[in-house]
């Protein structure tokens, strides 16, 4: 008897649903319809996908040699570097030392005012201005030909701010003996101030500003025992009350003495220099072409009863205002 065969050597066709994977029982996955779409559009344009590909490959592979190969820009002489500075030159004007230099001082700079009482005894040479006063004003109201009710200008210099809370360093002859004190800051800022200390020894007094501009700045201080005879300088102030006003000089000589007219008094160790200086200039900063305050102007000399300048004039050194403290009567002081 034929024994009946379990399996079926008969190759079934795939149903539906099925495709033929290897495996005759194994279903195939569905397909999408969108993947079918571009199956078949990727094999009726497999020769134009090939040209692309090989044209973005050999458009990478030679940008990538001409950087590499690239050769480096040729180094420029001495002479191209002069003449392009030459150039420069030529086309664009660009600022002096000097100017630099005032620029970076001059909002630390302000004007530096006293008052009296309009009864008392003008100081001699002198002419005091009377002026009216509204308290209700706003100071910028006031303006800066602004002077107290019942009071007159008895003087007028220069200060510097050098601590940003508003504390200001000028002369001791700027501010002695007046009964109230105003300061004009770089802004148009009018504020009134206090003397917190003096050093009469030196001509030099440190006031405080009651009220301040925002982000008000502070000069550099710097010291004079690098200075030399003939080393740029600039003076910053007020005289005869504009400005701030900038002169430019030299340092004509170090160490020099000066005594005052009535020879009450010698100041010593000042820089002599020969920028011009005038009656307002009092107190202001001395500056080196780096912007750093090296000395307070504080005299000049004239051999006239004028006291306009001639050509030389003294700045006490930024360390002497290091020595004592005291308010002192400042005597024969050349105030100017």
């Amino acid at each position: 008897m034929k024994r009946q065969a379990l399996y079926s050597s008969a190759k079934r066709s795939p149903g539906a649903g099925q495709a033929t994977t290897g495996f005759a029982d194994a279903p195939a996955p569905d397909a999408s319809p969108r993947l079918q779409q571009l199956r078949v559009l990727g094999a009726r344009h497999a020769g134009v996908l090939q040209f692309l590909a090989g044209a973005v490959f050999v458009a990478l592979l030679a940008a990538g040699g001409y950087f590499w190969l690239k050769p480096a820009p040729a180094a420029l002489n001495p002479m191209q570097i002069e003449a392009a500075v030459l150039r420069t030159l030529q086309t664009r004007a660009l600022p002096s030392r000097a100017a630099k230099a005032a620029e970076k001082v001059r909002p630390a700079v302000v004007r530096v005012r006293g008052f009296n009482d309009a009864k008392a005894v003008p100081v001699a040479g002198k002419k005091p201005r009377a002026g009216r006063f509204d308290p209700g004003a706003t100071d910028d109201k006031r303006g800066r030909e602004g002077v107290p009710d019942g009071m007159v200008e008895t003087s007028v210099g220069t200060g510097v701010v050098i601590v940003d809370d508003g504390t200001i360093l000028t002369n001791l002859h700027v501010v002695h003996g007046v009964k109230r004190v105003r300061v004009t800051f770089h802004d148009g800022t009018e504020s009134e101030a206090s003397l917190v200390s003096a050093h009469p020894e030196n001509d030099l007094a440190v006031i405080k500003a009651h009220t301040i501009p925002d982000d008000l700045p502070s000069a550099t201080l710097g010291s004079a025992s690098r200075l030399k005879p003939g080393d740029e300088i600039v003076a910053v102030g007020f005289p005869f009350g504009m400005g701030p006003s900038v002169s430019y000089g030299v340092v004509s000589g170090l160490n020099r003495e000066f005594h005052s007219a009535k020879g009450q008094r010698v100041l010593t160790r000042l820089i002599q220099f020969d920028a011009a200086a005038n009656p307002g200039s009092s107190g202001g900063p001395l500056v080196t072409m780096q912007g750093d305050v090296v000395g307070i102007v504080t005299a000049i000399l004239n051999p006239t009863r004028s006291s306009t300048f001639i050509g030389i004039g003294f700045a006490v050194t930024i360390a002497a205002a290091a020595g004592s403290a005291g308010v002192g009567n400042p005597g024969g002081i050349h105030p100017f």
